[in-house]
């Protein structure tokens, strides 16, 4: 016990404590000395070189130089911010975070600034220079939503160049997400916006865009009149919810919407009532909170009766009113029952 008590004593000695330039910049930025706040973070670029181990010195020495360009944006004093920003990379360049936040950062506020052409450069750079830092999605978001309006054809084929490169980092899922985008909508050419968005679930099973793709994909598929294409899709987002249950993962918000779409796709362009039938059935089942359950339930009604399924119908009708009084379907519902003779 003596042994470990000691063990725990040496640990709590030997744990680093923080660069006291650091809090002398902090508590003067807090204060309002701005000059005073400049000066102890210059001086803890310097002295933060020499903190052990190396992991330590290099997260003092990004906490120094982002916190001066921080305190001058703060400040107002946007000019010497971008210049501080613009500065670190070339500062720290074994540090891929802080490049690559500063990079970004400047980039934000030459747009801000009006300074496009400027600000487009350090944004282009965050994504191709620092491809697995999370910030290059962020960047290539605003390169997205800038460009989209300007020219999408131009902005389309620039990330097209890129993708082949960057196509094993971290950022290559929003590119393919972005390409996919433009295509569906400014360029209006659903079948190539269909094959970028397939690239995500087949190419990277882990992105947090992969079911929205799934998703998008089974659109326009449907879209494009290929009724089996959407019906693999969309089973493919659903078979993420017996994933997520033995994982215990996240639902994706496609999921009721997938599960009901499927059993419209089945009875109205594929013929297949049965199926379609027992897509809607599960819906209230498998989604107990969606708020697509009477949904579900009308459009089961609907398909049992084109099944001639009278018994089935009645209870479908009985369910849906028991399970939502006042749904909008309700009238609907009542007035098949009322044709149907239901008790």
């Amino acid at each position: 016990m003596l042994r470990a008590l000691l063990f725990v004593f040496t640990l709590g000695c030997s744990a680093p404590a923080t660069l006291p330039e650091l809090v002398s910049a902090e508590r003067r930025a807090s204060s309002g000395d701005i000059e005073g706040a400049l000066t102890d973070y210059r001086r803890a670029q310097t002295t933060c070189k020499d903190l052990r181990p190396e992991r330590r010195a290099q997260q003092a020495c990004r906490d120094a130089l982002l916190g001066e360009a921080q305190t001058l944006e703060r400040a107002g004093r946007t000019e010497e911010a971008i210049t501080a920003y613009a500065a670190i990379p070339l500062k720290a360049p074994d540090d891929p975070i802080a490049g690559s936040t500063a990079t970004y950062r400047a980039g934000e506020l030459l747009l801000e600034a009006k300074r496009d052409v400027e600000a487009w450069t350090l944004l282009w750079r965050v994504v191709t220079d620092y491809p697995d830092e999370a910030v290059a999605a962020d960047a290539l978001k605003i390169l997205v939503d800038d460009g989209r309006h300007r020219d999408a054809q131009a902005l389309a084929d620039q990330l097209g160049k890129i993708l082949t490169p960057l196509a094993e980092t971290g950022v290559a899922d929003n590119l393919v997400w972005s390409l996919a985008d433009l295509y569906d909508k400014e360029l209006a050419r659903p079948d190539a916006a269909r094959s970028f968005y397939d690239r995500i679930p087949a190419d990277y099973p882990n992105s947090g865009l992969r079911d929205d793709a799934r998703w998008h994909g089974a659109r326009l598929s449907k879209q494009l009149g290929d009724y089996p294409g959407a019906v693999t899709r969309l089973r493919g987002l659903l078979a993420t919810r017996e994933v997520a249950i033995g994982a215990g993962s996240y639902f994706s918000i496609w999921l009721d919407d997938a599960q009901l779409e499927l059993g419209r796709i089945l009875r109205d362009n594929l013929a297949d009532l049965k199926g379609a039938a027992a897509a809607f059935r599960k819906l209230p089942k498998d989604y107990p909170a969606s708020i697509l359950r009477d949904d579900a339930l009308y459009e089961l009604v609907v398909t049992l009766q084109k099944l001639a399924d009278m018994p089935g119908t009645c209870r479908a009708i009985a369910e849906l009113r028991k399970l939502d009084p006042d749904s909008k379907y309700n009238d609907d519902a009542a007035a098949i029952g009322a044709e149907l003779k239901c008790p």
